[in-house]
């Protein structure tokens, strides 16, 4: 009897042994460890494992209860808590300690020692604690279902690249309470995040309160609407129903305090001296005009601004700040100062006697008296300002901070200016674009933004000298709510991208990869999963790229996803891919008209909508097509080439299938390599009003035999009004009585310039064209 218990034990011993081995999780944490050493075998969390802080440093307490809490979810048992060292024989425990040893850590940096008997998480400051504690936290299963959790021994030591590792929310355009925030913060702190960019006041609402102005949340807190669908749609549409809200200054305490203790500085902003219509609608003696004004209900750029030569406007904004700055205990405050319309203040005899009296050149110069000013009275809250690019035009105080959103140049001449800079340019950082094909996603401001090209940024230009590169102290994500209306939605358009973005903020360049990225964030989605985080899955798109042989006359189709470890089947024939359709291994190559869809699967499942491309094969596909005028460098595609490519654009100009012409015509002569006989003769063309873009206004098709002598076929006069509004593409078509011809010659007329009553008449007008098909 004795023999046969010890063998049950024996087995169950090496069961039990089995199965904790796994309940190891993959290592993948992100951003990645700038040192990581894998080591043999793992530490057992159960209801055993105790937790023991320095008792010289209790003030990690808050720290501590936040790990304790992950413990209790991952195991089911809250692990004790001890303020004292462990003793020498101690084994099963968790040990965190603050070290005044002089090493290279930093104030965010961290060691981890994972060993079978012990888990040693020590670091300079109480921010690297945490820090190290969201590491600890990945180590554990991504979905919380086990009794003993297994965590592998390792040694990891890990500092941040740079010291401001950003993420924005516009609060302004959508509302979100005290709740939502505070996940928000969560999420930050999930991801390494230490700054929360907390964008408070704009036209379309004022959020906080200010206790010398009660008007500024009474009235500038709510507006009468809210715009339906997008912007650029005509005529514009607006809810009717009364939207807004503000946090109250005691509520603004709360979520400083909820950040400060996950090691997050909260930086508000209060726009100035635009986007202040929220501001003006409740104190319009503010403004150049006197008003009366409303919050605004739609989106854009307002003229009606702060009046910048009424010292009526300084003290009240002195008064505000002074408010905010005894709110917010961090060193930064933002002060907005983009886009900010001057007309009010060319017509402004304030504003134009200020300009005089203080020697100032024009309005420019008067913007930047604004921001000195303010810049000032700040320091003497012991604050520093931070601004939109913009604030560069003209000098900054010394101690002023540049956010460079317009893409990278401001920030590169921010740092030659040896100005602290924050890069946060909208090519890369912008969340409110999409993240996936457009047709397929929620609707949102524009752009192109998917995991990949977030991952691929690089915050310090290469061009900059080493003392220049020293003033990039860290970037930022941005997400505005324009087309936000609820936080299921933030968390839809933050999640995965934050991930892709902490990491380009926290891990060295050269430690970064993105296939191992890729291949960490399937552990991440399962996290996001278990923590009921409502994460887009456009990462598992399939992206379709056709590459044409001039030679052979067909497409070779490639397909690729911001995810790893999928399969992608795909038809020909339009209809949707299963499991049962043509398995991707390689590129293939198309010879004929097809509409090819394409889907990602993992494990049978259908990860996302399938993606759509139609190939159309006709007589001018892949031949020789040559430009009288060159496209925009700004929409340059690939050419001539672009036009026969069998592929038609989207609604975004940008997508890589448009050519762009600024203010110059679109002509073509397309050689089809031999003498074929013509029915028909088509060119496609894109209107975005709002952006400029318009149809043109005449094509003229030509054919000829030996590209000398051209015949005009036909001549189309667009009837459709260039102040259309929306976004769509028209197709303009010659039926043609059957001719003879090698070569095709299309004239699209260029509008040239605005028309009158639009709302940049006489500026320079765009013409896109994508297509040129000749049957």
């Amino acid at each position: 009897m004795p023999k046969l218990l010890t063998l049950l034990v024996f087995i169950v011993t090496i069961l039990s042994a089995s199965a904790q081995q796994s309940a190891v999780p993959d290592i993948s944490i992100v951003p990645k460890p700038q040192h990581i050493t894998v080591q043999q075998g793992q530490f057992i969390l159960n209801a055993n494992t105790k937790l023991y802080i320095n008792p010289e440093q209790q003030f990690l307490k808050t720290t501590a209860e936040q790990l304790a809490q992950t413990i209790r979810t991952a195991t089911g048992q809250q692990p004790q808590m001890f303020f004292k060292k462990p003793k020498k024989r101690a084994a099963n425990y968790i040990y965190l300690s603050l070290t005044n040893s002089p090493d290279t850590l930093g104030p965010e940096g961290y060691s981890l020692s994972v060993q079978p008997a012990r888990i040693l998480l020590s670091a300079n400051q109480p921010a690297g604690i945490s820090m190290g504690i969201q590491t600890i936290k990945q180590l554990l299963p991504p979905t919380f279902n086990f009794t003993a959790v297994s965590v592998p021994a390792l040694e990891i030591t890990d500092k941040p690249n740079y010291s401001w590792r950003g993420l924005h929310l516009d609060v302004v355009r959508h509302f979100f309470p005290v709740s939502d925030i505070k996940k928000y913060i969560d999420y930050m702190a999930m991801h390494k995040l230490n700054t929360f960019h907390w964008h408070l006041t704009d036209d379309q609402g004022w959020r906080i309160e200010i206790k010398k102005y009660p008007k500024l949340t009474e009235v500038g807190g709510w507006r009468d609407g809210t715009i339906v669908g997008h912007a650029l749609e005509r005529p514009q549409q607006f809810d009717g129903k009364k939207n807004g809200g503000y946090y109250t200054q005691d509520e603004i305490r709360e979520v400083v305090q909820y950040a400060s203790e996950r090691n997050i500085t909260i930086v508000p902003e209060i726009e100035m001296p635009g986007h202040a219509l929220a501001a003006l609608a409740a104190y319009p003696e503010l403004s150049c005009t006197g008003g009366p004004f409303k919050t605004e209900r739609a989106w854009g750029i307002f003229e009606d601004v702060f009046c910048a030569g009424n010292e009526q406007t300084y003290s009240f904004l002195e008064d505000v700040l002074s408010e905010v700055s005894a709110l917010f205990p961090g060193q930064v405050i933002h002060i907005g100062g983009d886009e900010v319309p001057k007309t009010r203040w060319k017509a402004c005899p304030k504003c134009q006697a200020k300009i005089a009296s203080e020697n100032l050149k024009n309005e420019n110069e008067l913007q930047t008296y604004f921001i000195n000013r303010i810049g000032k009275f700040l320091k003497t809250k012991d604050k520093r300002i931070i601004g939109w690019d913009e604030i560069l035009d003209g000098g900054l105080p010394n101690n002023a901070l540049v956010m460079s959103w317009r893409g990278t140049a401001g920030g590169i001449k921010a740092a030659e200016q040896q100005h602290g800079v924050v890069m946060t340019p909208t090519s890369h950082l912008y969340f409110d674009y999409y993240q996936g094909n457009q047709q397929l996603e929620p609707l949102a401001f524009g752009g192109y933004t998917p995991l990949s090209k977030v991952y691929s940024f690089k915050p310090t230009p290469d061009k900059l000298t080493p003392s220049e590169k020293r003033f990039i102290i860290g970037a930022q994500a941005n997400l505005w709510t324009e087309y936000i209306p609820t936080f299921e939605q933030v968390e839809y358009m933050l999640f995965p991208r934050i991930a892709a973005a902490s990491e380009v903020f926290w891990t060295k360049p050269e430690n970064k990869n993105w296939q191992n990225f890729a291949q960490r964030m399937q552990q991440q989605y399962k996290r996001y999963e278990a923590l009921g985080i409502n994460y887009s899955t456009s990462t598992y798109q399939v992206k379709q790229q056709a590459t044409i042989d001039t030679l052979q006359h067909s497409a070779t189709i490639t397909f690729t996803s911001d995810a790893a470890g999928t399969q992608v089947f795909y038809t020909l024939d339009g209809s949707a891919p299963t499991t049962a359709s043509q398995l991707y291994t390689r590129p293939f190559t198309v010879n004929k008209s097809a509409t090819i869809k394409a889907a990602s699967f993992m494990d049978g499942k259908l990860m996302d909508e399938p993606t759509t491309i139609t190939l159309t094969i006709h007589n001018a596909f892949a031949r020789p097509s040559k430009l009288q005028n060159n496209p925009s460098r700004y929409f340059p595609a690939m050419g001539g080439a672009t036009i026969v490519n069998g592929l038609s654009g989207s609604l975004n100009q940008s997508d890589g299938q448009w050519l762009g012409f600024s203010g110059t015509d679109f002509e073509t002569v397309i050689d089809l390599e031999q003498t074929k006989t013509i029915n028909r003769i088509s060119s496609s063309h894109l209107q975005n009003m709002l952006a400029n873009i318009f149809l043109p206004t005449q094509l003229e098709f030509f054919v000829s035999e030996d590209g000398k002598k051209y015949k005009t076929v036909k001549t189309i006069a667009n009837t459709t009004d260039p102040l259309k509004g929306g976004i769509f593409t028209q197709t303009f078509t010659a039926e043609l009585t059957p001719v003879k011809a090698r070569f095709v010659k299309v004239v699209a007329r260029n509008i040239k310039v605005c028309p009158p009553n639009h709302r940049s008449a006489g500026k320079t007008a765009w013409l896109f064209v994508d297509e040129v098909v000749v049957d």
